[in-house]
């Protein structure tokens, strides 16, 4: 089998927090070169289900690219932050569609609380009209609140929003559990991968000791895979994360974490040809989901 070599598994739309529409995507995903690629929204499937019906409407569209369904659950417990990745879900599974329901109202929490935050402890206030476009985003988080404070003025940059603000209030418990994404993935017949692995809370770095005792935890969950391949990640990461591909017999993925104009990210932007080390783990990944029909 041909495996695809262009490839980009973890991108954001509008249904989110990227800048792009899902036909947008789409557009830019060909004008790439791209041969398979995933959506992975923030907490919702608004956007898989917009390419899927675009794909369906107009085959000619995405002809010879194959697309993989994908999510994002921002996660927390006792032990920390992850971002746990489902690709190759059945979006019709129940256990799906109430997890990714309790996820969108713990969104709109936080921005509730984020808002309020802003108001009494900076006194950044907003008009009620912009309140309401802020909330009609179909899965509101802090980029879109960080563009609002730059739209008056409160802050320069997203990077300035988030890291001399929003980033300020925590919401210890108004998370999904990594276990919880981890087995309504599984539940769904989908694929359950740790999001850029190395990065936790704020600037928290995981490596060695504490990413192999994070990675045995959830490897008991029912992890299956790693996204060794990211934007974000040095050489070095890279090959940590591929020996721990090894060591817990796990999937590779490989995705640059698009937002649009959100993050200084481009698609396919991946690190994947910057890392000399084999990558049979990613293979593996790619025949499964193409062989299984997952990825079409």
């Amino acid at each position: 089998m041909k495996l695809p070599e262009m490839i980009d598994l973890h991108m954001h739309t509008t249904a989110s927090d990227g800048t792009d529409t899902p036909a947008e995507i789409l557009d830019h995903v060909r004008e790439q070169g791209l041969e398979l690629f995933a959506v992975t929204d923030h907490d919702g499937i608004a956007g898989v289900e917009e390419i899927r019906k675009i794909r369906e409407e107009d085959p000619e569209k995405s002809k010879g690219l194959l697309f993989l369904n994908g999510i994002e659950f921002s996660c927390r417990d006792d032990e920390g932050k992850y971002h746990i990745l489902g690709y190759g879900y059945d979006e019709n599974a129940k256990v799906m569609i109430d997890t990714v329901s309790i996820a969108h109202e713990n969104r709109l929490k936080k921005v509730e609380e984020r808002l309020k935050f802003l108001k009494e402890d900076f006194g950044f206030t907003f008009a009620e009209e912009d309140i309401r476009a802020l909330y009609r985003n179909h899965n509101p988080g802090k980029p879109h609140i960080a563009n609002l404070m730059i739209k008056y003025g409160y802050a320069q940059s997203i990077e300035q929003a988030m890291k001399e603000f929003l980033n300020k209030k925590k919401f210890p418990n108004v998370y999904i559990r990594p276990d919880v994404a981890i087995q309504t993935i599984l539940e769904s017949d989908g694929i359950p991968v740790l999001a850029h692995p190395s990065y936790g809370d704020g600037d928290q770095l995981i490596v060695g000791d504490e990413m192999d005792q994070r990675l045995s935890r959830l490897v008991g969950f029912g992890l299956r895979g790693v996204e060794a391949y990211y934007s974000g990640f040095t050489p070095k990461l890279c090959s940590q994360m591929l020996q721990f591909a090894d060591q817990y017999d796990l999937f590779v993925t490989a995705g640059s974490d698009y937002h649009g104009k959100n993050k200084l990210i481009e698609i396919g932007e991946t690190t994947l040809d910057s890392v000399s080390e084999g990558s049979e783990k990613l293979h593996a990944f790619l025949e499964y989901v193409i062989e299984s029909g997952k990825a079409y």
